[in-house]
């Protein structure tokens, strides 16, 4: 993008721009602060993005950064940067709620790991982003918390999906150039997906899950939100690494995700796993037909295309799943069930008293199935360098269709397959409905190999631009107003 385009509204560029911008001295931190801030005093009042704002410290951030950057140059390609935080990453001195009443006095005393990395990497925290209450949830409305849930950032009338909805809104209204969300299930790739992002859910332990409130432990994965994959492999340079406060943290070396991100699809062989859309679900035809634009764009960039498949529906793999998260989420949070019961709203209680239903050997069975779907999974993949395959099969509901349609959009979705896989998986934009909502699909590489995932993704975003796309306008509407 243009030097004349960070003149004239500088939050409305992508990490890798503003980044760019910043090492000569095009841009400072404080005008692209200023301007993230404006943006937000703006537009948030309808968006509802965010559960904490820090504009004071941002800005004082961002002019210890600016002087820091003149004196010496950017220590990182991340210094100077906006970027915002799903509310159940820990901050220390700053609240952290995760969207309950539970937890809106909890002030940590120190920072989760990829926060910190990000401050010791000059980046600039915004504030805390809106979220299904304790990051959980099939759907569901979830009115009854003590913020309303975010609108889209396309239009307000739609729906956010889950459950890192407020970072998906703060990352496409232009209040940051990143943000960081939590997936158990697709809760980054699907907030990713209704607006249009590329939304990374790393390899299981590639990246450090201490100071995050948690999910299910042998399910979650934090990952970032960002306009498109060259932005999220710069922050993957930052996030990535083991970390010893995470026992789940792999050990293995960090590549520079960004070297060989320019490299082109050329001779790759990439997967077309078509059974998700065309025989479990009754995908969306406008779903479909991106679908398969995307495969012959890949194509037309000299990609081998094979078709691979998977002896599990996508339902099977949600099944197997379901008893692992409650299970999982019940034994974490056992003690505030107990102690704060009526505090909590009502698609979280529903999801607690199911979970009180599943057996231990219930458990174990689906650790087990778990295992032979994995295996299965794995061995399609890495038959491929990457695999394509959907993400969301529906539309992008509007808030007038109801709570039935907003699960539906969550569950007729191929993203838990490889939360139940430990792959890593993007979301990226595939074009745009006939409402002017985004659609999406799924890209996914052999384990800890993001950075080819990330190479196809950033060919296939270039080909097609549809990154560059930017919801315009001030919001209006909304779905307060059409209640």
């Amino acid at each position: 993008m243009p030097d004349s385009i960070a003149a004239t509204d500088p939050a409305r560029l992508g990490l890798a721009e503003a980044s760019a911008l910043i090492a000569r001295r095009a841009l400072s931190p404080v005008e692209l602060t200023a301007a993230v801030l404006r943006r937000i005093e703006a537009l948030d009042g309808a968006l509802h993005a965010h559960v904490t704002l820090l504009a004071d410290a941002a800005m004082a951030a961002a002019r210890t950064a600016e002087a820091e950057i003149m004196a010496g140059g950017p220590r990182t390609p991340l210094h100077g940067i906006p970027y915002g935080l799903k509310d159940n990453y820990d901050t220390a001195g700053i609240p952290t709620t995760a969207a309950s009443r539970v937890r809106r006095g909890h002030v940590p005393r120190t920072d989760a790991t990829l926060h910190a990395r990000l401050q010791a990497a000059g980046g600039i925290l915004i504030g805390k982003h809106n979220t299904w209450e304790y990051g959980t949830g099939t759907g569901e409305l979830q009115e009854d918390l003590f913020l309303p849930p975010p609108n889209n950032a396309w239009n307000p009338a739609y729906y956010t999906a889950g459950s890192s909805n407020g970072t998906g809104v703060a990352v496409a209204a232009g209040f940051c150039a990143l943000g960081l969300g939590s997936d158990t299930g697709g809760s980054v790739r699907l907030p990713a997906a209704v607006h249009g992002l590329h939304g990374l859910k790393p390899t299981y332990g590639r990246l450090s899950r201490a100071g995050i409130l948690p999910n299910a432990y042998t399910l979650d994965v934090a990952g970032p939100l960002t306009r498109r994959a060259r932005d999220a492999a710069m922050a993957m340079n930052i996030l990535a690494g083991h970390d010893p406060a995470d026992p789940t943290s792999l050990g293995l070396p960090v590549p520079d995700f960004t070297a060989r991100i320019g490299d082109g699809v050329k001779g790759l062989t990439i997967g077309l796993l078509r059974r998700f859309h065309e025989r479990d679900f009754p995908a969306d035809p406008v779903v479909v037909a991106a679908f398969e634009t995307a495969a012959a764009v890949l194509r037309g960039l000299g990609a081998r295309l094979v078709e691979v498949d998977v002896p599990f529906t996508v339902q099977q793999y949600r099944d197997c799943m379901r008893p692992i998260s409650s299970a999982e989420a019940l034994s974490i949070h056992g003690p505030d069930i107990r102690a704060h019961w009526p505090l909590m709203g009502r698609a979280l209680q529903g999801k607690f008293l199911g979970a009180m239903a599943i057996s231990g050997a219930e458990y174990v069975t689906a650790q087990r199935w778990r295992r032979q779907m994995a295996e299965a999974t794995d061995a399609a993949i890495r038959l491929c360098d990457a695999v394509l395959m959907p993400c969301a099969m529906t539309r992008v509901p509007a808030w007038a269709e109801g709570e039935a349609r907003f699960q539906d959009y969550m569950m007729a979705s191929a993203t838990c397959v490889l939360n139940v896989s430990g792959h890593p998986a993007a979301s990226v934009c595939a074009g745009f409905d006939p409402a002017g909502l985004p659609l999406s699909l799924q890209i996914v590489a052999r384990h800890a190999d993001e950075a080819t995932l990330l190479r196809v993704a950033h060919a296939f975003e270039e080909a097609t631009g549809h990154w560059r796309r930017l919801p315009v306008g001030e919001p209006a509407g909304g779905k307060e107003q059409d209640a």
